[in-house]
């Protein structure tokens, strides 16, 4: 039983069983990592993949220790379409077809608009939104070929709801992924696909700490009701929900995990 400031992590409760999952940005210690453990604990066969090889490397060798064959891994570049599709065939290759899309690759940084370059504001909406862009085509299109029904789960952020200095191109690219998710939900709907989202506030790992100051953590975290950033996992609990047959009526929504004061 969970307490007062002490986080219970959750068992698996099979609501992925049988289901194939692609995994974007998930080397590492942050959210994609996280979602792909949960949703083999939940059953699922998993597709990992990442653009920086070693920790991809490092990453499956973790998983495939507790979860054997049921896992894998790829590398792959959201802003290259050629990689996007390769992944996406890896995938059917691999386990036989795709159920879920889960697009987690994004990139951030910190810069006033009166000092952002184009070359700035154009790499983090290329990987961010562009990105998502490429892999939920990609993904979908294999989901009607297979003429199956199944589930893309964007993260977007609560920055595409709020404002904070120095995130414009972020903040952009997120409520885009958020417009994205809605837009394009409407469009596969007929076929049963559903496209939905999360909007973290603050999840902490490692490498947000290492390079987010100390400052604005303790700013970011006094915003919290709860008093604390969430962990990984918790955020993909939520991604976790949206790509199974628990939200099987939710289509183009964007699902706010945070505990923010309002």
């Amino acid at each position: 039983m969970s307490r007062p400031g002490v986080i219970d992590y959750v068992r698996g409760h099979h609501l992925l069983d049988d289901k194939v999952v692609v995994v974007t940005a998930a080397a590492g210690t942050g959210i994609g990592s996280a979602v792909a453990k949960r949703c083999l604990e939940e059953g699922a066969q998993v597709l990992i993949s990442d653009w920086h090889e070693r920790r991809l490397g490092e990453t499956l060798d973790k998983l495939a220790a507790e979860h054997g064959a049921k896992v894998a891994a790829v590398t792959c570049d959201v802003t290259d379409e050629a990689q996007v599709q390769a992944l996406i065939d890896t995938a059917v290759h691999t386990f036989g077809r795709l159920d879920v899309m889960i697009n987690n690759a994004g990139l951030g940084g910190t810069r006033s608009v009166l000092e952002m370059t184009d070359d700035e504001w154009s790499r983090v909406l290329d990987v961010t939104l562009n990105g998502t862009f490429r892999c939920t085509r990609a993904a979908l299109k294999q989901l009607i070929e297979q003429g199956t029904a199944g589930a893309i789960v964007n993260n977007a952020s609560v920055i595409g709801w709020r404002s904070q200095a120095g995130q414009a191109h972020y903040a952009a690219a997120k409520a885009g992924v958020m417009a994205l998710t809605r837009c394009a939900a409407a469009d596969v709907a007929p076929h049963g696909i559903r496209v939905n989202a999360v909007a973290p506030s603050l999840a902490m790992h490692p490498f947000l700490a290492k390079v987010t100051s100390v400052e604005l953590l303790t700013e970011l975290t006094g915003r919290e009701a709860f008093g604390r950033a969430a962990q990984p996992w918790e955020v993909a609990n939520a991604m976790v929900f949206l790509a199974s047959d628990y939200a099987s009526y939710l289509t183009g929504e964007v699902l706010s995990v945070s505990s923010q004061h309002p």
